[in-house]
């Protein structure tokens, strides 16, 4: 809970975090001996946050807020952007990232669509966590719409070239309604491309075995997933079978999730076809 005192300092058009966080998922406390609590010094901290990473929810901010010109602030650093009220992340190089927002495949630095991606001449800024998904929640991270919404993770500062959703695993594992994942979907891009006018949008669907290899709900999800971007016009990957069509279950580290080999070998088929969409760097 904010100080008073913090609050309302809150109310300033243009702030930014005088402290810097590491990960997506955890934030890093105060060192030991920096006094009050309420009023850290910023050097005491981890340092920034990477390129690359979110910065997680519970996250000390409101404390040290300090009004700041984003263009002078260290990577890291969140920033509350005037023209939404949102605290955003300060990256570098936010003209040759693509923000990556998904689930467990995604998160891990080596994952497949961040090799797709990286192969492709990005930088990648993922927003996400395991669990997760577009109704789906983990029971501290919210679904895509509610994590965004309340703050699980922020989104970068600025105007990234390209935007790309990827998940649908754990709405298919939670049950999830046809219904609710497309209204969700719906939501989520719709709030992107307000966000990111100009950028390009893709999805990736839901990796899956296929529906006549035991791909089940999967591969439902992922077939949902592409009728969504078709009405929205937007570029979509469908994976609900590739784990058969390329012979890829050997390189599976447990039921759904990819082992180094296979995160190399999606990631060079993916590449392939987001390039093949027209959606490489420049």
């Amino acid at each position: 809970m904010l100080q008073a005192s913090t609050r309302a300092v809150l109310i300033a058009p243009i702030i930014a975090a005088g402290v810097f966080l590491a990960g997506c998922g955890t934030a890093s406390p105060p060192a030991p001996g920096t006094g009050n609590p309420a009023t850290p010094r910023p050097a005491a901290l981890a340092p920034a946050a990477g390129p690359g990473e979110a910065v997680a929810a519970g996250s000390p901010v409101g404390r040290d807020l300090i009004a700041a010109d984003p263009a002078g602030l260290p990577a890291g650093s969140l920033f509350r952007n005037p023209a939404n009220g949102r605290d955003e992340v300060i990256i570098d190089n936010i003209d040759r990232t693509a923000l990556l927002i998904g689930d467990s495949q995604s998160e891990p630095e080596a994952s497949w669509p961040r090799r797709a991606l990286t192969g492709l001449g990005y930088e990648v800024f993922f927003c996400g966590k395991g669990g997760t998904g577009f109704v789906a929640s983990n029971g501290t991270t919210g679904n895509y719409v509610d994590a965004l919404q309340r703050g699980d993770w922020h989104l970068p500062y600025g105007f990234p070239p390209l935007v790309v959703i990827e998940g649908g695993g754990n709405d298919a594992k939670q049950g999830a309604a046809d219904r609710e994942i497309v209204a969700n979907a719906e939501s989520l891009i719709t709030t992107l491309k307000q966000r990111y006018p100009g950028a390009k949008l893709a999805m990736v669907g839901t990796l899956a075995k296929g529906a006549g290899n035991g791909g089940g709900r999967r591969t439902e999800v992922d077939a949902l997933l592409g009728k969504v971007a078709a009405a929205h016009r937007i570029p979509f990957v469908g994976v609900g079978d590739w784990l058969t069509r390329y012979g890829l279950e050997a390189s599976l580290a447990d039921k759904v999730h990819m082992n180094d080999d296979g995160h190399r070998a999606l990631g060079t088929l993916l590449g392939s076809r987001l390039a093949a969409l027209g959606l490489g760097p420049g």
